[in-house]
């Protein structure tokens, strides 16, 4: 019996420690959209209670996956006008203090208020108590205005990284999309192996350039976040200049000359 038990612990070590992930690429983009989307893919939510306040019926505070194609997370208010709500990632590796959370932020359309975020570290995804801030709050004010941001994470013996949101009015809604926790080397790399068509590229130690390897390519686009195409050319010498672009995350169409498509994305620091 002592040996089956010891069996059994070791079992559920090995798949605690396996859930644990070292790093985390998420656009949501597989999520299934909805005002109760969580928990999944290993992501989960605490949100605000509901109250009631003079003048409007009070509506619940909620955590939403939001669009179509290009999907995000949206923190919204209700009608508690400044009650934090909680994302929390996947169970990660305790940090050590080499990699930085890196994400984008806007307010939502008509959101009528502001909205902080605040990162941090939990030991237990389910008790905010464990909440320990990382960096200073946030502030998201203009609505349809990208901001990119990177925070390092100190070393800690915490489980899980979090998006603390604190409103400042009712019915607003901040999102939050293109998720990176990596390296700070590897936050601006796309180590993806396209299948057979073997192709890689990074940024440039300057970051002014993409640099690739692998197949030749006919033609290239580099659209911002917000689904803008910022620019468009070829290759000049295994090489693209991206020095003219903002920091930020950015996605990129890649056409080889065989005429297959390849999209992937990149951050600039």
């Amino acid at each position: 019996m002592k040996l089956k038990l010891l069996l059994g612990t070791l079992l559920l070590t090995a798949i605690t420690a396996k859930a644990q992930v070292p790093t985390i690429h998420e656009n949501f983009d597989n999520f299934t959209i909805g005002n109760t989307s969580f928990p999944q893919f290993g992501w989960s939510a605490i949100v605000a209670p509901m109250i009631t306040i003079p003048g409007p019926p009070p509506v619940s505070p909620r955590m939403i996956v939001a669009g179509t194609t290009n999907k995000s997370v949206q923190s919204y208010s209700g009608t508690n006008p400044t009650g934090t709500s909680y994302l929390i990632t996947p169970q990660i590796q305790s940090p050590t203090g080499d990699k930085n959370l890196a994400f984008t932020a806007t307010l939502v359309a008509s959101s009528p208020g502001t909205n902080t975020i605040q990162i941090g570290t939990a030991s237990n995804p389910a008790d905010m108590s464990t909440f320990v801030p990382v960096g200073n709050p946030i502030n998201v004010t203009q609505v349809g205005v990208i901001q990119n941001i990177s925070v390092n994470i100190p070393a800690s013996s915490a489980s899980y990284l979090v998006f603390k949101f604190t409103p400042t009015s009712i019915h607003t809604a901040v999102q939050i999309d293109d998720v990176v926790y990596d390296t700070v080397s590897s936050l601006g790399v796309s180590d993806k192996t396209f299948s057979k068509d073997n192709i890689k590229f990074a940024v440039n130690a300057d970051n002014t350039a993409l640099e690739f390897r692998g197949k030749d390519l006919k033609n290239i686009q580099i659209y911002s976040s917000a689904g803008q195409k910022v620019t468009e050319g070829k290759l000049n010498g295994q090489k693209f200049n991206i020095n003219t672009l903002q920091t930020g995350i950015y996605y990129i169409t890649m056409e080889s000359i065989d005429g297959k498509i390849i999209q992937s994305k990149f951050i600039k620091k």
